[in-house]
């Protein structure tokens, strides 16, 4: 009885803590999907539109075009990018392609998805998908894992008759993440997310006594701020654990010790 109202109150201190982990776990909220999306993609690294995650951002243009887009993405995401591109009505076999690449503008591999896909002649659109594997807090300098930061989305085609060069299209690409929790977390932390421009600003704040601000080249950023993912689903669990052990060592004792009572001495021993 004593042990089983140990335990609750256990599990209902560990009430409170363990709704951040829940919280973690699901999906990013959505932003909103109405006007406010850009219509419009740049046409280089420096010029790529931002994006909120769950945005559905469209753009026109012309097929031989390179179209980028920029979102941001904290560690414990896993990013997912799917673009639609809606061709003309006659055109020949095209090959197109999306890639995915970080901060430091590396190419990020998807671990599944249609990265590449080949429109037949007369397709109407061709879906593209790519999903990135989880970005990580902390890496190895010599590693190539996804880290905190600004990713950029590159749409194009790879193969093209020279008939349908410069032939208008319509693309459309969203941005999703799904949040992994605590077995994507790392002992570690970048000290600035790989935004292109933050290290320069910094610097030049330090400086200069804040009285300067440097430009920084993407300013979008997560909903709430970067390392937002720094509560994990691992405390509670690693709490959980010790908890555990804690009861099964009581568990033990009680049952060992016996009922605490001095045997009886038979008389003349």
């Amino acid at each position: 009885m004593r042990i089983t109202t140990v335990l609750s109150a256990v599990l209902l201190a560990l009430g409170p803590a363990a709704a951040p982990a829940a919280a973690d776990s699901s999906p990013s909220p959505s932003a909103s999907d109405g006007s406010s999306a850009p219509t419009s993609a740049g046409t280089s690294f420096r010029t790529a539109t931002e994006i909120e995650q769950g945005q559905q951002a469209t753009a026109s243009g012309s097929t031989g075009d390179y179209l980028y887009w920029s979102f941001p993405a904290d560690a414990g995401q896993r990013p997912t990018v799917k673009a639609t591109v809606k061709l003309p009505d006659t055109h020949a076999g095209q090959t197109w392609q999306i890639d995915v690449y970080d901060g430091l503008r590396r190419r990020q591999a998807c671990q599944y998805g249609a990265q590449t896909r080949t429109a037949a002649q007369g397709t109407a659109a061709v879906d593209l998908a790519c999903t990135l594997r989880t970005v990580r807090a902390w890496s190895e300098p010599w590693a190539d894992d996804p880290l905190p930061g600004t990713y950029y989305i590159r749409l194009t085609v790879l193969n093209l008759t020279t008939a349908d060069l410069g032939q208008p299209v319509h693309a459309s690409v969203r941005a999703d993440s799904k949040d992994i929790g605590g077995s994507a977390a790392v002992d570690g932390s970048l000290a600035k997310p790989l935004v292109p421009g933050i290290a320069v600003a910094s610097k030049s704040e330090e400086g200069d006594g804040g009285s300067s601000k440097a430009a920084v080249l993407s300013s979008i950023e997560p909903t709430d701020g970067w390392a937002s993912g720094w509560w994990s689903d691992r405390w509670v669990w690693t709490a959980i654990g010790g908890v555990l052990a804690a009861l099964a060592g009581v568990g033990g004792y009680a049952l060992t010790r016996g009922s605490g009572r001095p045997s009886r001495v038979p008389p003349g021993a």
